[in-house]
């Protein structure tokens, strides 16, 4: 069985995707995987409509904008991998006594280059009663510009993930303020198909499905520096003490799922997320948008 799977981005987040590759858990099921790469986040999702590609993987907010902009949209997620906001804020606060309400006399600069970072970020910000048109916001530079604006004082506080955040760490003169993964379960990446696509495709999908269930107890097992050793391939730009204490943080803070189920807790409050930041004009069906008949 042969299937097309274009990467999203070569994000460290995305590290128990590329592992699957490393171990061999795709091919251990029976399933040839060849890994496409993308050339930006969203562009697979029109190689997927267009039947390009079999599947990629990428946030459950583009099943919900797209059954946003019709309501017949046949994207659908299935399968779990990333179970919790991977995004941090860094600034040179004190961790211990920063709240989020300390960024209304800040200068913050969010992430531009895709949206759900700050979707999520602004929800957090409501519901602590805080309203995110308070905020001195930068919203159009990427977090590589932002790590070298932070260095030299520019803002306050930069949004940003891994591996900028161990590199502004890095310098000394930077502190981890807030984990996003820290306000519990944000369903952030899961296969992304079509209904087609899954009929067509659901032997070999279902396959796929066991050995990202099998990738979730190995790192039950191993862990994050053991998961940087294996995919370290993939990011040959990321320096290895960089990767290893990403993929650690990663790993301590819970961001990757248990299971392949589809979080109906995490789904929720990604949408309740969408919807207050107007990215979608209403709260979608979580049997509308998510597939679970492959776990």
């Amino acid at each position: 069985m042969a299937i097309k799977l274009a990467e999203n981005f070569r994000a460290v987040f995305y590290a128990p995707f590329y592992a699957m590759h490393a171990l061999g858990l795709y091919a251990s099921e029976g399933v040839a995987v060849d890994l496409i790469e993308s050339p930006a986040p969203a562009a697979a999702q029109s190689a997927l409509l267009d039947g390009a590609i079999d599947l990629t993987w990428g946030g459950p907010m583009r099943v919900m904008k797209a059954r946003d902009i019709e309501k017949s949209a046949p994207l659908v997620c299935f399968c779990e991998v990333v179970a919790r906001d991977p995004f941090f804020l860094v600034g040179r606060g004190d961790p211990g006594k920063f709240r989020l309400a300390d960024l209304a006399r800040l200068k913050l600069a969010t992430v531009s280059e895709v949206p759900t970072p700050w979707l999520c970020l602004q929800q957090d910000l409501r519901q602590e009663g805080i309203d995110p048109d308070w905020i001195e916001r930068v919203a159009n530079r990427t977090m590589a510009e932002n790590l070298v604006a932070l260095g030299h004082g520019d803002i306050d506080v930069a949004q940003m993930f891994e591996p900028y955040v161990s590199m502004a760490l890095k310098s000394g003169s930077d502190n981890i303020l807030y984990a996003a993964s820290a306000r519990g379960p944000t369903v952030y990446t899961t296969f992304l198909a079509t209904r087609e696509g899954i009929e067509h495709n659901r032997a070999a999908f279902a396959g796929m499905v066991r050995a990202v269930r099998r990738m979730h107890a190995w790192l039950g097992e191993h862990g994050g520096e053991e998961l940087a050793a294996i995919v370290a391939p993939f990011y040959p730009d990321v320096a290895s003490d960089v990767l290893r204490n990403s993929l650690r943080r990663y790993h301590e803070a819970g961001v990757w799922a248990r299971s392949p189920e589809v979080s109906r807790e995490g789904f929720a409050r990604l949408a309740a997320s969408l919807l207050s930041g107007g990215f979608v004009s209403r709260i979608h069906a979580y049997e509308d948008c998510v597939d679970q008949s492959l776990c």
